[in-house]
């Protein structure tokens, strides 16, 4: 099979394609062969070493889609043939199959494309823990995904519509701002504009939204507290620096600034969240938005284009 490995901490330039051996399901594993690979910005930052020490060499990945290819013994509820999503697997998702552990696949809907699987990972995760599990929100309430044109932002926007909130979401471009206006917010806002703020305070009516969902929090989170309303809440999902705030904003509206990463979820949570989700899907009031396709041997240049400026849906990588 092909997979991509990391021999060394660096730029997109470390990803390379290489051929390895077929795995093998033991005890309790089985192996998948992938249709799709969700891309991620953790992937980078794992790829770039922010994340620690890693044993060399590595395949990248958390997410990925396919069809479960042989079982090992002991594995009870999953057959070949089952359509599957991969959460976290011990083995990367960057290949052609992946040994996975039983306890890392959850049922792919049947009205989802594999692309679209492999969209439900980390993004609909981080998303559905962020509003509901850290951002305590509640039907009524409105909420502010702040860099709504990403994966984590177009799933952000359709969990809260789905569960009754208000919704404004910010964006960079225009094409990403029409992606937003498709998928159930209320008002989308162009945060490289001046005056981006007051306008969203004054689509509140004064008194700022209740939660904000924080794409880019060494940006945005001093305005963030100057916006919410009173004991409103944002949720740090992403960073990529430091920021100096005003520790009195926090004072002023009892606010909370919370932050959020999977790994602190258990296995429960995010069962009980993958669940929500998939209803979502059978629903159809969850609908993951696929802007790039890749193929495998593109992985480098899928990193880029995801720490780039613009983001647009969800970024999948492909095993045809």
């Amino acid at each position: 099979m092909r997979a991509i490995r990391v021999h060394r901490f660096g730029g997109p330039e470390v990803l390379s394609l290489e051929s390895l051996p077929d795995p093998v399901a033991s005890h309790a594993q089985v192996v998948v062969r992938v249709h799709a690979i969700g891309v991620n910005p953790v992937d980078t930052y794992i790829r770039e070493g922010t994340y620690g020490p890693r044993e060399f060499p590595f395949t990248p990945g958390y997410d990925a889609s396919g069809v479960i290819e042989s079982v090992g013994a002991g594995v009870t509820d999953w057959k070949p043939g089952d359509r599957v999503v991969l959460y976290r697997p011990a083995a990367g998702t960057y290949a052609e199959r992946v040994l996975s552990e039983a306890t890392a696949l959850f049922r792919l809907p049947a009205s989802a494309t594999f692309e679209q699987g492999a969209s439900l990972g980390v993004p609909y995760l981080t998303a559905h823990v962020a509003l509901f599990g850290r951002g305590r929100a509640q039907r009524g309430e409105t909420v502010l995904v702040h860099g709504a044109t990403g994966g984590v932002g177009v799933a952000a926007v359709q969990l809260a519509a789905r569960a009754g909130l208000r919704v404004l979401g910010t964006g960079g471009t225009e094409r990403g701002r029409e992606l937003v206006r498709q998928q159930g917010v209320e008002r989308v806002f162009d945060h490289t504009k001046p005056g981006c703020i007051d306008e969203i305070r004054s689509a509140t009516g004064g008194k700022g939204p209740d939660l904000i969902i924080e794409m880019l929090a060494n940006v945005n989170l001093e305005n963030d507290l100057a916006l919410l309303h009173t004991r409103g809440r944002v949720v740090i999902v992403g960073s990529r620096g430091t920021i100096q705030i005003t520790p009195r904003h926090t004072m002023r509206g009892n606010l909370d600034v919370l932050g959020m990463s999977l790994h602190n979820c258990t296995p429960a949570e995010i069962a009980s969240a993958f669940a929500e989700i998939a209803a979502g899907v059978e629903e159809h009031t969850v609908r993951p938005i696929v802007g790039t396709t890749l193929p495998l041997d593109q992985a480098a240049r899928a990193h880029e284009q995801i720490m780039a400026p613009g983001a647009f849906g969800k970024i999948v990588l492909t095993c045809p």
